[in-house]
């Protein structure tokens, strides 16, 4: 196994350690946690390519790594009421939509490399959840800020998901001959 890939690891095994700090009301830790987390995306993406590490092994678990991250703050948020659940519907569609495509695409011998809007939908998605995290610890998120975090995540993901698809169209065979 490559050292990206136990750094991807590290990611996964975060994901409960913040969970429980998150239900335990230990706000600044879990966004400790939650920050370390994300950047170790950076630090084994940047492992895998500088030093030939890349595999299918990291292939597959870093994007799963990322959403499961995530996805994990989004529905506490849900939960606590600060995060409206029709947008991590939004999120979690467009992810099965591009874990779709993707499938596909490599089922025809093609890969879908990470666009520069899902990266930065994955950066803005990352800093409003600590945005969110460090304000739960002031115990206090207008809602209308709440609101514009939530507007971000949405139209950064949906954009990204678009971009995906308008690129990738002919990769689910319906593009005109």
């Amino acid at each position: 196994m490559t050292t990206a890939s136990k750094i991807t690891l590290i990611r996964v095994a975060f994901i409960p350690v913040y969970m429980i700090l998150m239900y335990a009301n230990l706000f600044i830790p879990a966004l400790i946690v939650f920050i370390v987390a994300s950047c170790t995306d950076f630090i084994d993406g940047y492992i895998a390519r500088h030093y030939n590490q890349v595999s299918d092994f990291g292939k597959f678990l870093d994007p799963l790594a990322d959403k499961l991250l995530v996805i994990a703050a989004m529905v506490i948020f849900v939960g606590w009421e600060m995060f409206p659940s029709w947008a991590l519907m939004i999120v979690l569609a467009r992810e099965f939509a591009v874990s779709g495509l993707r499938m596909v695409a490599v089922g025809n011998g093609r890969v879908i490399a990470a666009g520069w809007s899902g990266k930065i939908k994955t950066a803005s998605t990352m800093a409003g959840l600590c945005i969110m995290m460090g304000m739960l610890f002031l115990s206090f998120i207008p809602g209308w800020f709440a609101e514009v975090i939530t507007w971000i995540i949405v139209l950064t993901t949906v954009v990204s998901g678009v971009e995906y698809f308008v690129k990738n169209w002919d990769a689910l065979g319906l593009s005109k001959k």
